[in-house]
């Protein structure tokens, strides 16, 4: 696996195996030992997008992991003086970088990217594409908690249309044995979203009632050309995880949100720090599932050399 660009491409065997790995690395991370498994390494993390968690997360994994880590402030670089993505990558590969951590707005990037440059590409979110490392991460906290993904039964609410997460999730649930179903008001649920293997339905109530897991989204209005809801407030009564639809919730399930939370929006602000709440693990466990996924891919690298 030199390049980690989406969860399509990986199978059930490969996402355990990341998770796996995943394990060790949290006890490495909670006792604070560093390995060398990336030792004289260089990974650069270029973000096009905003991010606080998953550019964070892949710099002290990278850290964790013996690797040499700079960051591209793309707002700051040459590509604000028309610089193309190939040229920055190309600048990348002369100064000799091993894996680019690369988060862009427009869907498909890393994969283009990765048949441009000698580097290894891993792909921290492209456009409404996938997130594969928030997905991973999604994996193992739920893993965690439940000892395994197959026979789950995970309700996926919110702006599904305009996610990565729910996408990623989506597939790589399915490959492991649990059961999807996403809600949200249908200008924010696709239609061929079923293709993925999920079921659809557009009461909150009914997606929750039987769910081990209730996935909140974040509502993106910033990729929302023209309103698609009629207001926030709207939004948290009839899609909000709130006690009320808690309530008509029959499995003690726990609450994943991938951050940042709108809160009282998605999620009531109550709840967020409540105990069915799996949110803040799942940021410590984003360090471990990208300590791993580091080390997979700088270890499939080496190989190839």
């Amino acid at each position: 696996m030199k390049h980690l660009l989406g969860i399509e491409a990986l199978t059930a065997a490969d996402i355990t195996g990341l998770l796996d790995r995943a394990e060790d690395a949290k006890q490495r991370l909670l006792n604070r030992k560093k390995s060398d498994a990336l030792r004289g390494k260089s990974v650069v993390t270029l973000f096009y997008e905003n991010s606080t968690r998953t550019k964070l997360s892949f710099e002290l994994a990278a850290r964790y992991t013996g690797a040499d880590v700079s960051s591209l402030a793309v707002s700051t670089s040459s590509v604000n003086k028309g610089e193309s993505l190939i040229d920055t990558g190309r600048t990348l590969d002369a100064l000799l970088a091993d894996i680019i951590v690369i988060r862009h707005a427009v869907s498909g990037t890393p994969l283009f990217l990765s048949g441009q440059i000698a580097a290894s590409v891993i792909n921290a979110g492209d456009g409404m594409h996938e997130h594969p490392t928030q997905a991973l991460l999604d994996f193992f906290t739920m893993r965690e908690r439940f000892g395994g993904l197959s026979g789950l039964s995970v309700a996926i609410l919110g702006d599904v249309a305009h996610s990565r997460v729910a996408r990623s999730n989506i597939l790589g649930l399915v490959k492991l044995g649990a059961s999807v179903t996403v809600a949200g008001p249908k200008t924010l649920v696709p239609k061929e979203i079923e293709r993925l293997g999920c079921k659809v339905v557009y009461a909150a109530a009914d997606a929750v009632k039987d769910a081990d897991v209730i996935m909140g989204l974040r509502l993106q209005l910033e990729r929302q050309r023209s309103a698609l809801i009629p207001d926030a407030g709207e939004y948290n009564r009839f899609f909000g995880i709130t006690p009320a639809l808690l309530a008509h919730n029959t499995r003690n399930a726990v609450i994943l949100h991938p951050g940042p939370v709108n809160r009282d929006v998605e999620l009531d602000f109550s709840l967020v720090e409540s105990a069915p709440s799996l949110i803040h693990g799942q940021v410590l466990n984003g360090v471990a599932v990208r300590m791993a996924v580091l080390e997979t891919v700088a270890a499939a690298k080496r190989e190839e050399a």
